[in-house]
């Protein structure tokens, strides 16, 4: 096994492309060798602030026998063509979540990396917090009994803020708005902690922001092994918000924001604040996806499990159209456009 730095490309210069490039610098086990974007004047800054080449086209960039793996932050519509062409290079992908806007193109993604024999890992950073990790060991080892409820918020003020001109805040360049955007996160949280969602009930609403998107989304999730759960997220509100609460039979854990992780046990009467130190998440999966080129272990987040989590906010997009619950097999084995 190579002990060499991970060399890697990125493509799509945005906010969050800057981002996984400061983490890839924290971490020391991937280096950034080179980059790609359609806007000259993006990648030659980019280039220049992480010390890495420009590539003149993603042609030019895939047939560089040094780059190994693309970490690859473009729009939603066009993760199947540029992963795909990264696959069929032979280069390893790190896709930034979520996997596609259809379940059609996530489908098509993961086989396409299954085909190449390359690895494909998803980004989905937030599972990975202390407080959510010890929370599933917790569940783990049986002290929250069985698992009856959930509650979550993932919330942002995004008044005044957005650009009606970026794919991110556009129906059709993120359809399902606000879920697809960052309710995902908490969609991926909720079955990594709960389990596999079965079916979902939708509603969503544009209130505060301009444009064409919602801006504030509900669900209701019906998880596989009976428990239910509630997802709300905004881009309507006051202030950035973080909300988990997990109800157990024997034990209740409280998330919050401003407040920290705290435990209830049955019997009970005072929760007990449970110290968590700050782990930093996007070196974390960056690094197990290093690793997993390198044959040592599987990144946790594939292709599979990514149009999954997708086809949650798929559900949710339907049934607030057609007023009725959505079950997440329906669309699975169904309607491959959705």
């Amino acid at each position: 096994m190579s002990a060499d730095p991970l060399r890697v490309a990125c493509i799509g210069m945005g906010w969050w492309s800057d981002v996984l490039a400061d983490a890839i610098q924290r971490s020391g086990k991937l280096e950034i060798r080179g980059c790609y974007t359609r806007s000259e004047e993006k990648r030659k800054n980019f280039a220049a602030k992480y010390r890495c080449r420009p590539a003149a086209s993603y042609e030019a960039l895939l047939a560089d026998a040094e780059i190994e793996a693309i970490i690859n932050t473009t729009p939603n519509d066009v993760h199947l063509t540029t992963t795909c062409a990264a696959a069929a290079a032979g280069k390893h992908v790190f896709l930034d979540k979520p996997i596609a806007n259809s379940i059609s193109d996530g489908r098509a993604i993961t086989e396409a990396c299954r085909k190449a024999g390359v690895v494909l890992a998803l980004g989905y950073q937030r599972r990975r917090e202390s407080h959510f990790r010890w929370i599933r060991q917790q569940i783990d080892d049986g002290l929250f009994g069985k698992l009856v409820n959930a509650e979550a918020n993932i919330s942002r003020d995004r008044l005044g803020k957005i650009d009606l001109t970026s794919w991110r805040y556009q129906a059709a360049g993120m359809p399902g708005g606000v879920m697809l955007q960052i309710g995902i996160h908490y969609i991926d949280v909720l079955e990594y902690l709960i389990g596999p969602i079965r079916a979902v009930r939708g509603q969503s609403a544009q209130l505060v922001l301009p444009g064409d998107n919602p801006d504030v989304a509900s669900l209701i999730l019906q998880h596989e092994n009976g428990a239910l759960s509630t997802l709300n997220a905004s881009y309507a509100s006051a202030s950035e918000y973080y909300l988990m609460n997990v109800y157990g039979k024997d034990a209740t854990a409280y998330y919050d924001l401003h407040n920290g992780l705290r435990l209830l046990k049955r019997g009970e009467t005072t929760p007990v604040v449970v110290p968590c130190a700050e782990n930093d998440t996007l070196v974390e999966e960056l690094e197990e996806f290093a690793a997993a080129v390198r044959g040592q272990g599987r990144h946790e987040v594939g292709g599979e499990y990514a149009t999954r989590s997708l086809a949650v906010v798929r559900a949710g997009i339907l049934s607030a159209r057609e007023g009725r619950s959505v079950e997440i097999a329906q669309l699975l084995n169904g309607d491959a456009k959705m």
